[in-house]
């Protein structure tokens, strides 16, 4: 019996969660790196390992007062450490899906609101990467020009931005991120919350993020810390 499949989709295009169930259906469609694919005597090794743990672009301790190392340690030597660690045994199982760089495997797993099993760690990883990177040591200048005249537009003014910020991290339920995110269709700025592991790219926004921690006072230092550019200090622990 013989079976007719669809041709290799490229690892480097968008891929859809219809076209990986496809793939996933039809292995002869993955190409070379096929899991266990014979070819003539030659057997390709198994892929063991995917995806490693990025450094944040400064000391641990750079962050302080408004992030301690203490929370940098725990933060990303540990949560973010263990995310990276579980999404390599999930794709350990199985390496159709690997090769996609981050934002394409969380767009994938995310499954148009059905997750798929790697999901919950891909998104994580991906946000904590996005997180580590939207901080620097002494802080960012504050927003001008374009930046400045978009958010004067969608706000009404950069005080009604970090006011709505601020609120939205106080009133994010459980565990979840806060982000300012640029509405590609609308060209519009939002705060927008998201519970656990989702992040607004599956939407195909462009975005800012701020993590949310408990306790309610210390989520509310850090929220005020994170867009308190060019202001007096606020001491965090």
């Amino acid at each position: 019996m013989s079976m007719a499949c669809a041709s290799s989709i490229p690892a480097s295009s968008p891929i859809h969660a219809r076209q990986l169930s496809e793939r996933i259906k039809c292995p002869s469609s993955l190409g070379p790196r096929q899991k266990g694919k014979h070819y003539g005597l030659r057997r390709f090794p198994k892929i063991v390992a995917y995806y490693g743990l990025k450094t944040p672009p400064y000391k641990l301790n750079a962050l302080e007062p408004y992030m301690s190392e203490r929370t940098l340690e725990m933060h990303w030597g540990e949560h973010h450490r263990g995310h990276i660690e579980a999404l390599n045994k999930y794709l350990g199982k199985n390496d159709i899906l690997y090769g996609y760089t981050m934002d394409e495997l969380v767009k994938v797993t995310y499954n148009n609101g059905n997750p798929l099993p790697e999901f919950n760690n891909a998104a994580q990883v991906w946000n904590h990467d996005f997180f580590w990177e939207s901080m620097q040591p002494g802080g960012g200048d504050s927003p001008k020009l374009g930046l400045l005249h978009q958010l004067e537009k969608d706000f009404g003014s950069f005080a009604n931005f970090k006011e709505k910020f601020v609120q939205a991290a106080l009133t994010l339920f459980g565990s979840g991120w806060v982000w300012l995110v640029l509405k590609r269709e609308d060209k519009r700025l939002v705060v927008v919350k998201t519970s656990n592991a989702v992040t607004p790219i599956v939407w195909d926004d462009i975005v800012s993020s701020h993590k949310k921690y408990p306790p309610a006072t210390a989520r509310f230092a850090r929220a005020q810390a994170f867009v308190n550019l060019g202001e007096p200090k606020i001491p965090v622990a």
